[in-house]
């Protein structure tokens, strides 16, 4: 589950924690723009059966955080950037 970027943000996690949060809301941020842009839907040529629909949305999400992982589409670098100035994005 997702956690509160206030909550991290308030406590005084350390900012690898905001960066992590903001990324994995981005990830599920991505997954849900790739589902309404019609990724994850199985091909009618798969032949995968009832499986791959009911698995699709795993691989959906998968693909979305390593997308997210990859640089994203700068969402989690803006977010990191609002909640701890200090902090650069791109830093370990």
């Amino acid at each position: 589950m997702l956690d509160s970027l206030s909550s991290v943000a308030a406590i005084g996690h350390p900012k690898t924690s905001i960066k992590a949060v903001a990324r994995q809301f981005e990830g599920a941020f991505l997954s849900h723009m790739l589902a309404a842009a019609g990724a994850g839907q199985p091909a009618d040529t798969q032949g995968g059966g009832i499986g791959e629909s009911q698995f699709a949305s795993f691989l959906l999400d998968a693909q979305a955080q390593r997308i997210a992982d990859s640089g994203g589409v700068g969402l989690a670098e803006m977010i990191i950037r609002h909640y701890a100035p200090s902090h650069k994005a791109d830093a370990p």
